[in-house]
């Protein structure tokens, strides 16, 4: 887990994902935000790849207050770029929904919390 600071990376630029998973969690030094991210897609490949990233926020990491969906980027299936603002809790990590026949995707999450 890391810090946020105004800056944040929530996927590296060049992260490359061919399944399903959850991205590492972030503690933001607030415990209320807004978040303005970017999801770049500047590779994709396989038959029908299909790429959906969900931002998901929790106030306690989810020990007690679960973790729930704030933002989903629409599928992406090719090269892409897509600018998100929402609300976001203390904690906030990356859900990726990876679909096709050998998908791949490289892509990165950052922007700015204010």
């Amino acid at each position: 887990m890391s810090n946020l600071g105004s800056d944040v990376v929530l996927a590296e630029p060049g992260t490359v994902v061919t399944a399903t998973a959850n991205g590492t969690t972030v503690l933001k030094p607030v415990n209320k935000a807004t978040a303005r991210l970017v999801l770049d897609v500047t590779a994709a490949s396989g038959t029908t790849p299909s790429l959906t990233v969900n931002v998901q926020t929790s106030y306690d990491n989810g020990d007690t207050d679960a973790w729930r969906t704030v933002a989903s980027f629409a599928a992406k299936t090719g090269v892409a770029k897509e600018r998100k603002s929402f609300s976001i809790d203390r904690y906030v990590r990356l859900s990726y929904t990876v679909s096709g026949t050998t998908p791949s995707f490289t892509f990165g999450v950052t922007g700015e919390i204010v």
